[in-house]
Order: structure tokens, then sequence, then C-alpha cells
């Protein structure tokens, strides 16, 4: 009986160790994110196929990108917001999360 109860909870455990990880690849495999650049405060802008653009912050969380706002990648390259997909984003971070 003690390892079926151990079994049920180290289950539980590994599922829940993989939610997120199969949320974040909802993001990564879907198919209208053309190009992800990694920002120089910790956050990420998606570029997407249609040429909009949508800003993750450094929590994961879809923040909203005023346009024409400058934003500046890890290796300095300076990057002009077209667009302000904070809708789009935040429905693709919260993929597989809602049970």
């Amino acid at each position: 009986m003690k390892s079926l109860a151990i079994a049920l909870v180290l289950s539980a455990a590994f599922a829940g160790m993989t939610t997120p990880a199969l949320a974040s690849d909802a993001l990564d495999n879907s198919n209208i994110v053309k190009t992800r650049v990694e920002l120089d405060d910790g956050g990420t802008l998606y570029v997407f196929k249609d040429g909009k653009m949508a800003r993750e912050d450094r929590f994961g969380r879809a923040v909203y990108l005023k346009k024409g706002e400058t934003l500046v990648a890890r290796d300095g390259t300076k990057i002009v917001a077209v667009g302000n997909e904070v809708a789009r984003l935040d429905a693709l971070l919260k993929e597989g999360h809602n049970g």
C-alpha cells in the first residue's frame, strides 16, 4: 500500500514538472513565430511571420509594446517595434497551462 501511495505522489510530482516545458514548447513549435530575439533586459522579442512583434518580460509575461519603441537586443542591436501583439503572445504563453 505504501509503495502505491509513493508511486502516485511521484507521478503527480513529475507531471507537475513537465507542464511548464510543454507550454514553452507550444510557443517554440508554433508556426506563426518567425524569429525570437533575446533582449538586454532579460526579456524576449517575438517577431511573427506577418512582421508584427510582441514582447515577453524576464518573468515570462506578455507586456505592452509601444508603437515605434526602440528595443536593444542582447548583442547591442537596436530594433524598432512594429505592432503590439500582446494578446497573441499572451494566448501562446498560456497554451497548455489551463488544465
